[in-house]
């Protein structure tokens, strides 16, 4: 059993976050001693699991409450089918955000917003589909 400062110090977040989750319902202590908070080895594997996804920056405490809650089994994977797609949207925009920035470091142009035969291509193709849309 660990007390709240050394569950706290293991997972490396402040007291105060884990008193936080605690409050939200994502991970109770195993109980409570002289008023202090304890954690066992179960808490501790989801306290970790709930410092593991939200350091990715890709998931909402309520996203992670759904996956560690154990609220039921539709509401996780949900949550988790939901979020991959956003993340592998994001990274195709990422994609072509990259492709983008090399073509413009190779660009001979000077001004390839505007001068940039492959730009200008692809605007066009925007507009059209903007227009179709």
């Amino acid at each position: 059993m660990w007390q709240i400062g050394e569950a706290a110090a293991k997972v490396g977040v402040a007291v105060s976050a884990l008193r936080y989750w605690d409050e939200r319902g994502l991970v109770a202590p195993a109980g409570r001693k002289a008023g202090a908070r304890w954690y066992g080895d179960e808490e501790m594997h989801r306290l970790a699991a709930v410092k593991l996804l939200q350091d990715t920056g890709m998931m909402s405490l309520d996203e992670i409450a759904a996956i560690v809650g154990g609220r039921s089994r539709g509401d996780w994977r949900a949550a988790m089918k939901s979020r991959l797609a956003e993340i592998r949207a994001q990274r195709e925009r990422l994609a072509a955000a990259e492709g983008f920035l090399e073509h413009f470091l190779r660009c001979p142009s000077e001004k390839p917003i505007v001068q940039c035969p492959r730009m200008r291509d692809y605007t066009d193709r925007a507009l059209r589909d903007d227009e179709a849309g």
